[in-house]
Formats: C-alpha cells, structure tokens, sequence
C-alpha cells in the first residue's frame, strides 16, 4: 500500500508516519469514515499518478486497460439514466454523457468530486455529481436504468449487500448493474508488483479486513475481502441476477505498474472480476 500520513484529530498531519497495517474486523461506520478521510486526502495524488491512464472521459475498468468502448458490458447506454458509484473525479460519467447517456456521478470524497470539477471548468459545466454513501443512495426508487462502479465503493464497505440493496432500490425492473474489484484470488498474495507478489503468503479464505490505524487505534483505510463464492451469493442476496464474469487479462500494449499490478502478475494470476447483474423482479 502507498506510505499515509499520520491523521491528528485536528485534521493534520505529520509528514513521514506510516500507519500501521493489520487484519481485523471494521464494521460499516468505521470503514466509511476511514475511506472518506483517506481518498480526501489522497485524491491529488491518484489524479495526478492515474490521470493520464484515466483520462478525461475514459471508461476504463481497472488496470489491466479494459476499456467499456470494448467491452460492451453496459449494453446500450444512449438515452439512459446512469449512475456511476465511487465515480473519482467521474471519468466514466463523461464518456458515458459522450454517448448520449444521462449519467450522475457519486462519489464519497469530496477531494474527489472537487477533481470532477476541475476537470469539468466548474459547477454546471459537466455531468451532475453528487456526495454520499453508497449505502444510502440519496434517490428516489426506480431512478435510473444503469449502474455501474469501477473499482468505486464496492472494495471498501463492510456490508455489500445493503449496498446492492441500495443499488436495486434506485434501478428500475431490468436494470444493469456491474461493478469491479480487486479479482478475490489477490488476497492470496503480498501486494507486491514484482517476483515476491508470486508466492502465496495467505488464507483465501480469511475475509478478515485489511487495515491501517493511526496509533490510536483508529482506521485510517479499510478494504473488505470477499471470495468469488461470497460475491455471487451477495449479488443474489441484493436482488440481483449474474448474467456475466468478467476476468481481464492483461493486454500485450499495457506496459505500466499500477500499485500492486503489472505485467508480470497480470500475465499469471487475474487480477480483475468484473460482475455484470441485472435486476431481480
């Protein structure tokens, strides 16, 4: 994981402190205000590390490059309401207003959204952004035919399925909802890009949630594990159907590192599930 800085009560920090990194259980409010204090703090730097890869108005899926121009898994999206949860600085939601969508974009962080209108040139300038909690999506039922979140929200909440609840509330009858993740296979191995991110150093099936804490104690990033088998169970516990499972695999062209991906793992293990579901009833 990237080096934090220390979080004083105050809203501060102390340049050179890195959190401390465990396994333990962080139930649903501590992980939400320990992920929204995190991206605030450290949306410059993703923008301006994965700006370039993003774009402005790219749709891509995660690292390996998958682009929705080809992937296609959103289905026709010309004259339909998209909402795009965990959306950045809403990259997806641009391309998708390109094509003749309707897309809102949701985001937790305010730092986030603030990139959004950066991007944009200002409030009115581009697609409508909203801050809140993917748990309590603030719309009303049956508002939207598509939903879709790359890599946004579903990493970081304690509760998936109150999420895809939420998801099934605001779509209406048939609607679209796909959303990516870190592929489960992942928490087997060190996040490690190179050689030493081959051998695997952990349970599967430990769904313990990998944190870092201040000295306090206190949460300052959170990630949930779930196995394949838990996605498609909660998929099917929020209302939904799985119609597809999307593994990428790593292109020749994509040269770059991204964290804890890269060629050489990209090449070997998955590293991405995509799960495209469609609404149940």
């Amino acid at each position: 994981m990237l080096e934090r800085d220390r979080i004083e009560e105050d809203g501060t920090t102390l340049e050179g402190y890195e959190p401390q990194a465990t396994r333990r259980q962080a139930a649903d409010g501590e992980s939400s205000r320990a992920n929204r204090g995190w991206w605030d703090r450290n949306a410059d730097e993703y923008q301006s590390e994965h700006g370039s890869f993003l774009g402005d108005d790219r749709f891509v899926w995660g690292p390996e490059g998958l682009d929705e121009a080809e992937a296609g898994l959103l289905g026709e999206v010309a004259g339909r309401d998209v909402l795009e949860i965990g959306a950045g600085a809403a990259q997806c939601s641009r391309w998708l207003a390109a094509r003749g969508a309707r897309p809102v974009a949701l985001d937790l962080s305010h730092r986030q959204l603030q990139h959004a209108l950066r991007i944009d040139g200002g409030p009115g300038k581009g697609v409508p952004l909203v801050e809140a909690d993917a748990a309590a999506l603030p719309f009303r039922d049956g508002s939207f035919d598509l939903a879709c979140s790359a890599y946004g929200a579903m990493p970081f909440v304690a509760d998936p399925v109150r999420v895809f609840r939420e998801v099934r509330r605001v779509l209406r009858p048939g609607g679209r909802w796909v959303f990516s993740v870190t592929h489960p296979f992942r928490w087997a191995f060190p996040d490690e890009p190179g050689p030493e991110g081959l051998s695997v150093a952990a349970s599967y099936f430990d769904r313990t949630p990998y944190v870092e804490q201040d000295e306090e104690g206190r949460a300052v990033y959170v990630e949930h594990h779930r196995t394949m088998g838990d996605r498609v169970r909660d998929v099917v516990a929020g209302g939904f159907r799985l119609v597809d499972l999307v593994e990428p695999e790593w292109p020749a062209w994509n040269s770059q590192e991204w964290g804890a991906w890269s060629p050489l793992r990209g090449n070997l293990i998955p590293g991405t599930a995509i799960y495209v579901c469609e609404r149940a009833g």
